[in-house]
């Protein structure tokens, strides 16, 4: 019978969406059964919940869907795909519950959908299945906290966790999302009351890559920095001060996971923690700047985000060891997961009273409608997608040289092109939504 019913929810749902309306719906639900649960594209391949791996991107969309089931509770199959994309992810293996990498803090990112099943599992008086759940989402965690390699003394950011195994001593924008926001939640969800030691570990990662990569002028944080700038697989660094083992660009998604980070992990974080403040302030200070570079007349953000689209890549590409990369002269493009990001932030800050109402709602109604207005198109069966979004970007390591982190690499790299119905411009295009349907409901 569990065999029989792990597919018959999903196939439910299909019949559901067939059988209704969606003009009247909210986009987070227009959104979710457009794309999230049917079919998204994942770092350029195509994919669905059904079959789909357990990566940050096929996480990121699955959350959403809870957060979405959370605001819309009678939406109950929503709840139920999520949950057979779990199921189906974890083994009979009490000491080993998931198959995760090791070293690779986007592994992390997936496990947040735990932490909704697990509560909604106790709701629901299924022991089993929440136990179950608990014990994942406690693997994951000491996976992160206890054995994921860490900057080590007497290097600068020493305690910080690196990106990933073949990034060593590197600290990315991208990762606080990954490995600090689920921490948080861990610790809000199944930690010990009063523990300090935690929440200041958790604190530290932000105050350690803001502290390396905030350009108080621009406003803005360089999307990684690295401890060891000399070390061959940091050759995008910056190799002198200022700004002394950072990359060199802005990129609008580095900057939407930290921010959305820094307030997810401030709806969780304890305010009487002593690390609270200093998690606030930046967290104001990055909203200020990201309002500061909205570009005013669409309401969304560029892919690199102090340009607008009259600076292209330059044609020449970047020379890396006798050899050109990225070559083109393509345009800079208002993005749209980046843009949908912060406008998550934003109005969650709004929400939560960490941003002033007065000051932040306009920017948020802005964004809100640009992100419907230039990104989502409909489709003749009613159903919505999402375009204009980066299908990925990173900073090498040594043995690829064409990611370089400059405005050509970022505009023309082979592996940095535009797509539609990215499965990370549908997750954060959905938890916007959610976020902005609290605010006006």
């Amino acid at each position: 019978m569990k065999h029989i019913m792990k597919y018959f929810f999903p196939l439910l749902f299909f019949v559901l969406i067939a059988c209704s309306g969606s003009s009247n719906r909210p986009y987070s639900q227009k959104m979710v059964e457009s794309l999230s649960l049917r079919t998204f594209n994942n770092n350029r391949n195509t994919s669905t919940l059904q079959q789909a791996d357990f990566s940050y991107v096929p996480g990121l969309v699955a959350k959403s869907v809870l957060k979405t089931f959370e605001l819309y509770p009678d939406k109950r199959q929503y709840y139920e795909s999520v949950k057979a994309y779990a199921d189906r992810q974890l083994r009979d293996d009490p000491a080993a519950p998931l198959k995760i990498s090791d070293d690779d803090i986007d592994a992390i990112n997936a496990g947040k959908i735990f932490f909704d099943l697990y509560k909604q599992s106790v709701k629901d008086g299924d022991t089993e299945s929440a136990d179950k759940y608990k014990a994942a989402a406690t693997f994951m965690y000491n996976k992160l906290k206890n054995e994921h390699t860490r900057i080590l003394a007497p290097k600068p950011g020493a305690g910080g966790f690196i990106h990933k195994g073949r990034y060593p001593d590197q600290m990315w924008l991208d990762g606080l999302y990954m490995g600090a926001a689920f921490y948080a939640e861990w610790e809000a969800t199944f930690g010990e009351s009063g523990n300090t030691e935690s929440w200041s570990d958790i604190a530290y990662q932000f105050k350690t890559i803001h502290q390396y990569t905030w350009d108080s002028e621009k406003q803005l944080n360089y999307h990684a920095w690295s401890a060891s700038p000399t070390d061959s697989n940091s050759f995008w660094a910056n190799q002198q001060e200022p700004f002394k083992g950072a990359s060199k660009e802005f990129w609008g998604r580095g900057s939407g996971w930290y921010f959305a980070a820094l307030v997810d992990v401030l709806e969780l974080m304890p305010k009487e923690h002593a690390d609270y403040k200093a998690l606030q302030d930046i967290y104001t200070q990055v909203a200020s700047g990201l309002q500061r570079w909205q570009d005013k007349k669409s309401g969304c953000w560029f892919q690199l985000l102090q340009y607008d689209e009259t600076t292209t890549a330059d044609g020449l590409g970047d020379l890396v060891n006798g050899r050109r990369y990225n070559i083109g002269d393509l345009p800079n493009y208002l993005e749209s997961s980046a843009s949908a990001m912060f406008c998550y932030g934003m109005a969650k800050g709004v929400r939560l009273g960490l941003l002033d109402k007065e000051s932040f709602m306009p920017t948020v109604e802005k964004a809100y409608q640009g992100l419907i207005d230039q990104f989502i198109t409909l489709n003749p069966d009613q159903s919505i997608n999402i375009i204009q979004s980066c299908a990925s970007a990173g900073l090498g390591p040594a043995r690829n040289p064409s990611r370089t982190g400059t405005i050509n690499y970022y505009l023309c790299g082979s592996d940095v092109t535009i797509t539609q119905n990215e499965g990370k411009a549908i997750g954060s295009f959905t938890m916007a939504s959610c976020e902005y349907e609290r605010l006006k409901n």
